[in-house]
């Protein structure tokens, strides 16, 4: 199906204006109540806080924090904590919209929420970050908790921060309340297994993905922006299951090796800095160049929109699979699909770290570690359940996978809107 290329004003699209359109063009394939579509264009609530905080010299200081909740209708709402000096309320609506749409691909039961503070963390010391942490969490207790909305880690944000929040919110509430934020470090009730799980989907994606392309894993080449926890994860998955991965970057710059990169011998940005870019490889290359190698597959798991309609057309890649969040704009998706080459959206692809959050949130409750091989098997499962899902509304229509996806998580929610009903 090829489409006329959109105005050049695509490429700017906010965050909530991307999820809007992908809402609505899912709804084409489906015969769902308007007045549902009209409810899911909408966040219930967005919360805006005042957050003092005083700094390490005395002087007082005011940060803006936000709180997006979008839809409920599946269970408690769920979504991540950023601090970054370009959160925005619309940032967070329109990321909490797509949180919705991850849940309900997954078939979690959450909904979705975002949030933040307008921040830049590395202007802050340990002690500024724990301060505004625990004051953040207080701003927002009303409103969180952990069948209302559990919070997680964000851009900016680690399981520390999880620690402090979880901590400020149990003292006040007078009572140890683990479930409240997922990410925690496993020491007090954090899941094994949590940080790598975004990669680790992204690398299952990519092999069934494979395995339905029919290919050799062995074969098959890959190049992965974005050498972080995301990138870095996958890479190593892949490599595991016998793929060539022949380039890899960090912010600085990327490497590559025609005849493959050995993953374990390069330490991810988040381990050492500029290792990526300063590694001894055969060829270094720009990040640019790195996205128009001509390689099997593509991994965009650093930052959003570096697949643009300025690129799109040199990509040289048979398959993409989304590991950050947003990095294909609607000009460079439409070219994609004009060109014949699939894209895994990252709402299917990067779901490991929802799901496992999922799992943690479980423990929490029933007050049960376990053990990481069991949090591997529960996350194989559930990604192969939602892959199962999607590929079958893949292979039954004339569509693109994102619109699969879309189309699995939409009847998901229109279904559990129908049976609750509207209170009158």
């Amino acid at each position: 199906m090829t489409t006329a290329e959109p105005p050049l004003e695509a490429e700017e699209e906010s965050a909530v204006e991307t999820a809007r359109r992908q809402l609505e063009r899912a709804a084409t394939h489906l015969d769902v109540d308007e007045g549902i579509v009209e409810r899911l264009r909408h966040p219930r609530d967005v919360y805006r806080v005042t957050i003092p905080l005083e700094r390490d010299d005395g002087s007082r200081e005011m940060f803006t924090g936000y709180r997006a909740h979008h839809d409920s209708v599946r269970g408690p709402y769920k979504g991540g904590l950023r601090y970054h000096p370009g959160v925005s309320e619309d940032e967070c609506v329109g990321l909490s919209m797509w949180m919705t749409w991850k849940c309900a691909v997954m078939d979690l039961p959450f909904g979705g929420a975002k949030g933040g503070v307008v921040v830049d963390p590395k202007d802050l010391s340990d002690e500024e970050t724990e301060r505004l942490t625990r004051r953040f969490a207080e701003e927002l207790r009303p409103v969180i908790g952990p069948m209302k909305d559990i919070p997680a880690p964000d851009m900016g944000t680690g399981p520390q921060t999880m620690a402090w929040f979880m901590d400020a919110y149990s003292m006040q509430e007078g009572e140890t309340e683990p479930g409240v934020v997922t990410g925690k470090p496993p020491v007090i009730g954090g899941s094994y297994g949590r940080e790598k799980a975004p990669g680790r989907s992204v690398g299952i994606v990519t092999r069934e993905a494979i395995n339905y392309y029919d290919w050799d894993p062995a074969e098959t080449t890959v190049a992965v922006q974005g050498f972080g926890s995301v990138g870095a994860n996958a890479a190593r998955y892949l490599d595991d299951i016998g793929a060539t991965i022949v380039a890899v970057s960090d912010v600085e710059g990327a490497i590559y090796d025609p005849d493959g990169l050995d993953t374990t011998d390069v330490e991810d940005h988040d381990e050492t800095p500029g290792m990526v870019s300063g590694y001894d490889a055969p060829r270094s290359l720009t990040n640019d160049e790195l996205l128009e190698l001509d390689v099997d597959v593509l991994i965009p798991a650093a930052v959003g929109n570096v697949l643009t309609g300025e690129n799109a057309r040199e990509v040289e890649a048979d398959l993409i699979v989304e590991g950050a969040n947003g990095p294909t704009t609607s000009t460079a998706d439409r070219i994609f699909e004009e060109r014949g080459i699939p894209v895994l959206p990252d709402i299917l692809a990067n779901a490991g770290g929802v799901t496992v959050s999922y799992f943690e949130w479980l423990q929490d409750i029933n007050r049960r570690a376990w053990p990481l091989e069991r949090v591997h098997e529960e996350l194989e499962t559930e990604m192969l359940q939602a892959w199962d899902a999607v590929r079958e509304e893949y292979d039954a229509r004339d569509v693109t996978w994102r619109d699969a996806t879309y189309i699995v998580a939409l009847s998901r929610i229109a279904a559990a809107h129908e049976a609750r009903g509207l209170w009158p």
